[in-house]
């Protein structure tokens, strides 16, 4: 074997068989930062009768939003008063405690053995003097900026206020929520010399998880379809690599790709229609597009070199993808029609893991550099590329659905974590699963 096919065959190990790509899974948040908007969420009331431990719903809203960094949660021990309906509200109290915003709200009962969740939303705020000399207005007073009452069932009772969560962020910044999202990852435990990977699906803040697929050969590059509601992986179940399509909601899969050699790294067109594919059926690693009603190939590109992880732009037009035909690992983009391949990326000789941001304007990627692999964000018009964060081996980055955080995998100690940076890189989290080695995450866009 020649040395152009050794480095060849070393670039596609890294690529998809590193050994930090393996790592163990279990979720909870163990970092932020201090925010910026001044807000107070009180404990709601429960008035309904539960065997168990109620859900802290407060609890719930504090925590996604103070995830953000967008919000600084006043002290609860600090609370003068604790009213659960703006009736009972004294504003004076809440203006000691310099908040701008404050959530009140109470559990009660609902229809057929349901909840009705009611909660508002304020806005404090000071009220300027008359300037014509009139009389003044009143100088304080509290503006409902919104208020709802939610139907809820107990086992909901965590997606509501995941949902609620999602209109008190919206209604303060502008920006559409991301806590009803979901997250897909792979985790990888070993059992008496054994290893088990499985595929999970869980919350975007790592509750509520469940197995799509467990095997005992590697599981790679989970991939979500536009509307959410299926995912694209690689499997070795029989000793090679192949492509399922599987539907989240009734496990039902199907095989797409199983050609001799290597199948690998699937990524959707935005309208569904499509993947995109690397597959190795004419001797090398090409990228191809597959149509999924009838299975046909349309080959994108053609190069010596190795083409692999494409990406599909937002608006459909383009895919972005790692090549190794300047001699390393580099991004590249070509039409979604294929023809010509331009490389975008130049900072560095390691750029790889291409993903768009929602809006299509940038891409983040894992760069490399003599401290390690990074996570970082490319400005695609400028050309500035952005380091977000400083781990020895951060990489499978994932935008968030309103592309304000991305998440990726890294290493702590010599267990495999999911973190968070914000797409500015200020607010930075830990996600730590509570057994095994977690890699591959990948964060479903909203759903349809």
């Amino acid at each position: 074997m020649g040395k152009p096919m050794l480095k060849k065959l070393s670039f596609l190990f890294v690529i998809l068989f590193s050994p930090h790509v393996w790592a163990v899974l279990d979720i909870e948040i163990t970092g932020g930062a201090v925010g910026e908007h001044p807000i107070a969420i009180v404990p709601f009331s429960w008035e309904v009768k539960t065997r168990g431990l109620a859900t802290d719903v407060s609890g719930i809203l504090s925590s996604d939003l103070s995830r953000t960094g967008k919000f600084a949660l006043a002290d609860e021990s600090k609370f003068q008063e604790r009213p659960h309906h703006g009736d009972e509200v004294d504003f004076e109290k809440w203006r000691s405690l310099g908040v701008e915003s404050l959530v009140v709200g109470r559990v009660r009962p609902g229809s057929n053995g349901n909840y009705q969740i009611q909660f508002q939303l304020f806005d404090v705020y000071k009220r300027p003097e008359a300037s014509d000399g009139g009389p003044a207005e009143p100088e304080y007073k509290l503006k409902q900026v919104i208020g709802y009452s939610l139907p809820s069932s107990a086992q909901d009772l965590r997606r509501t206020a995941h949902y609620m969560s999602d209109l008190i962020y919206e209604a303060l910044t502008g920006e559409k929520g991301i806590f009803t999202t979901r997250i897909a990852y792979v985790t990888v435990k070993s059992q008496a010399k054994k290893k088990s990977y499985e595929l999970q699906i869980a919350d975007m803040d790592g509750h509520n998880p469940f197995t799509v697929l467990k095997s005992h050969e590697p599981i790679m590059s989970p991939s979500w379809s536009p509307d959410a509601r299926q995912l694209a992986y690689v499997t070795f179940e029989n000793k090679k690599s192949q492509i399922y399509v599987q539907q989240v909601d009734t496990g039902k899969r199907t095989l797409v790709s199983t050609i001799r050699g290597v199948n690998s790294a699937p990524s959707w067109s935005p309208d569904g229609k499509q993947l995109a594919l690397t597959l190795s059926r004419d001797g090398n690693l090409e990228l191809y597009t597959m149509k999924l009603s009838t299975r046909k190939l349309r080959r994108l590109t053609r190069n010596s070199a190795i083409d692999t992880e494409a990406v599909w732009a937002p608006d459909g037009k383009s895919i972005a993808f790692v090549s190794d035909r300047s001699g390393r690992p580099q991004i590249y983009r070509v039409s979604a029609n294929g023809g010509r391949a331009e490389r975008i990326t130049f900072l560095g000789n390691y750029n790889s893991r291409p993903a768009f941001s929602p809006d299509g304007k940038k891409i983040t990627m894992v760069h490399g550099n003599p401290e390690g692999y990074h996570i970082a964000i490319l400005d695609i018009e400028s050309g500035v590329m952005d380091i977000l964060t400083d781990g020895q081996l951060d990489e499978s980055p994932s935008f968030a659905p309103n592309g304000s955080t991305i998440l990726y995998a890294t290493a702590s100690g010599k267990r495999g974590i999911l973190s968070a940076v914000s797409s500015d890189g200020k607010v930075k989290q830990r996600l730590v699963l509570q057994q095994g080695d977690v890699r591959e995450p990948s964060w479903a866009p909203y759903r349809k």
